[in-house]
């Protein structure tokens, strides 16, 4: 899992196909609910990106991380791993996936501005005038669609921003001392303690009903969103750097409400992808006022 050359086509073309993996989560998860609890799919996802993870570890025979290291991992394994799967499993229960993508489509401002909080930087005021506003239209989005105040999903919604963001902060700094894929590979691999007791737990109280949907969907946030996409998102990021590569991300809004569209057979409100727009724009102004 070398590093391919700087400023290569190669690299372009995996941190693409990282955005194309992230923007299936959402309609991946919700093809997973048609056969397993919200409980039951994020724990058992967790386990299967671990044993995936692990096999890479050693496979690779990849050292241990340093002491000093694992309070941050686990960071990460606390927002990426556990965190941020569970709170949009559990609004996705009752939000559409197109919904839950434009609220989520603030995750690049949330994690630029825990960044700057735990680095100690100071964005300009463009910057945090982008933010705002982002953070604005997509405030009013929810509130609009849900007839004057927030759900319990949006409340999920927002948690999981902030826990992700965390995470993905964390997981930049460690990036810097070990390879992006090793980062979230060992949070994996930390939470094995945790998430096979809790899967067992989880199947033995939540129904599971075992359809092309929800094994494809379990399969696909296991292995493509919680794993291999994060490998070539990272490998991508390495050899294109993180400004360019974040230009490819300000679709992913965009990618999810289409995968909404065709797979889930959802019907879009003109307020949605204006609002996913709008979000892509704000979020344009920071990469240019932080460069």
């Amino acid at each position: 899992m070398g590093v391919p050359p700087r400023g290569s086509t190669g690299g372009t073309l995996q941190a693409a196909l990282g955005v194309i993996a992230f923007s299936l989560t959402f309609p991946a998860t919700a093809w997973g609910l048609e056969g397993f609890g919200p409980w039951s799919l994020v724990a058992v996802r967790g386990v299967l990106a671990a044993v995936i993870a692990g096999g890479c570890l050693l496979a690779l025979r990849v050292p241990v991380p340093e002491r000093r290291h694992r309070a941050g991992l686990a960071v990460v394994a606390a927002g990426v791993v556990v965190g941020f799967p569970l709170l949009t499993t559990l609004a996705l229960r009752t939000s559409t996936t197109a919904h839950a993508a434009v609220v989520v489509g603030l995750l690049p401002l949330t994690t630029a501005l825990l960044s700057a909080l735990r680095t100690g930087t100071r964005p300009s005021r463009t910057f945090w005038a982008a933010a705002l506003a982002g953070a604005a239209a997509v405030v009013a989005f929810t509130v609009q669609q849900s007839g004057g105040a927030l759900t319990t999903a949006d409340l999920y919604l927002f948690g999981a921003l902030l826990v992700c963001a965390a995470g993905y902060t964390e997981g930049g700094r460690l990036a810097r001392v070990m390879p992006g894929w090793q980062v979230i590979g060992w949070a994996l691999v930390l939470c094995l303690p945790v998430s096979v007791p809790a899967a067992a737990l989880a199947l033995s109280y939540e129904p599971v009903r075992l359809t092309a949907h929800s094994v494809a969907g379990l399969l696909w946030v296991a292995a493509g969103s919680q794993f291999l996409g994060l490998v070539v998102w990272y490998r991508g990021m390495a050899a294109i750097g993180v400004p360019k590569a974040s230009q490819l991300q300000l679709a992913q809004p965009l990618l999810t409400l289409v995968w909404s569209v065709l797979l889930l057979g959802e019907h879009l409100t003109v307020a949605a992808p204006l609002t996913a727009a709008a979000v892509l724009v704000c979020i344009a102004v920071t990469q240019r006022a932080r460069g």
